[in-house]
């Protein structure tokens, strides 16, 4: 592996971003939301695809050639409590998806902007049980974000956080649920599909009423690594940060190997999804007072045959 390496930048025209652009065959586009609440008791995840890049269905498309992505499209919901949440993740076709610049809709879901405000209208069916989750989550922006990252030496894949500072409130019907936190925005996009640059990747972020400080540790499929740590704040442009000391964390019940770039201490305060192949937990750390949103990505592990096998139960597909 190299030393640290800084990702090279792009800058987007326009602060918010067009769910009506191009999606090339084999690609994909996604938008992330996660938030936390104010008393550290809930937490949300929320993820739009076009090209559902950890879809079984998708990846067996591939593999026969040029497939659309429109074809693979998913909303994807992971509501986190202390006593149970709720989970969904409904793949489903082209016919079931409705777009423009403004508006991403799959199914009875939906994304949009609504003047500076990003709102999700959620209407699902929970795996395994088909449980409702129904309600709507709005993202206030405290600043915008015109600054991206490709994540490859190549220029396929792109990272942009839209939003890396933001007020969320989640007001749920189903499960009766409202509270309200600190959030964030991003979208990626990739002309390819992820196994096929990346071996993997650990990525966090953490903010305090300042500014928002997110690091990305990469992995590229030939082996070489490439790592930043951002900052991001209303009062200054972009500021590229030193690299903490990366930390091995103790994994999770699937043995997915997971570390992070954050701070000296960081240790998992809770762990949110434990899969196969990734997981997604809340990290704390002595030397930082908030709370810090991490995940490990391992694509060696997605691609396995036997845990293509598991996906279908957590991921049905709606034709």
């Amino acid at each position: 592996m190299t030393d640290f390496e800084q990702l090279h930048r792009y800058r987007s025209e326009t602060l918010k971003t067009d769910f009506s652009c191009a999606v090339p065959a084999n690609g994909y586009r996604w938008w992330y939301v996660d938030g936390i609440s104010d008393d550290g008791e809930n937490g949300i995840v929320i993820i739009g695809f076009i090209g559902s890049v950890f879809s079984p269905y998708y990846f067996a498309a591939r593999q026969r050639g040029e497939a659309d992505p429109l074809d693979h499209c998913a909303i994807n919901i992971g509501l986190y409590r202390r006593r149970g949440g709720r989970w969904c993740m409904t793949e489903r076709s082209k016919h079931s998806v409705r777009r423009d610049a403004g508006s991403f809709r799959v199914g009875r879901s939906q994304m949009t902007w609504r003047g500076d405000e990003f709102v999700v209208d959620i209407d699902e069916r929970a795996v395994p049980f088909g449980q409702k989750v129904r309600g709507r989550v709005t993202v206030r922006p405290r600043f915008m974000n015109l600054e991206g990252f490709y994540l490859d030496p190549h220029d396929r894949h792109r990272w942009r956080p839209v939003a890396p500072s933001s007020n969320i409130e989640v007001a749920m019907e189903s499960p009766s649920l409202k509270w309200r936190g600190h959030g964030y925005l991003d979208t990626n996009s990739g002309s390819r599909a992820l196994e096929d640059d990346f071996r993997g990747w650990s990525w966090t972020r953490r903010e305090d009423e300042h500014h928002s400080d997110v690091t990305y540790s990469i992995v590229l499929r030939d082996g070489v690594r490439r790592a930043s740590a951002v900052r991001f704040s209303d009062a200054s442009p972009v500021e590229e940060l030193p690299l903490p000391k990366t930390v091995k964390l103790k994994p999770g019940l699937w043995r997915v190997h997971r570390d992070a770039c954050c701070g000296k201490t960081p240790r998992v305060l809770r762990d949110l999804e434990d899969t196969p192949f990734y997981t997604r937990s809340i990290l704390t750390d002595t030397e930082f007072a908030g709370d810090t949103m991490h995940e490990c990505l391992d694509l060696d592990r997605f691609q396995a045959r036997w845990v293509r096998l598991l996906l279908p139960f957590r991921m049905p597909r709606v034709r």
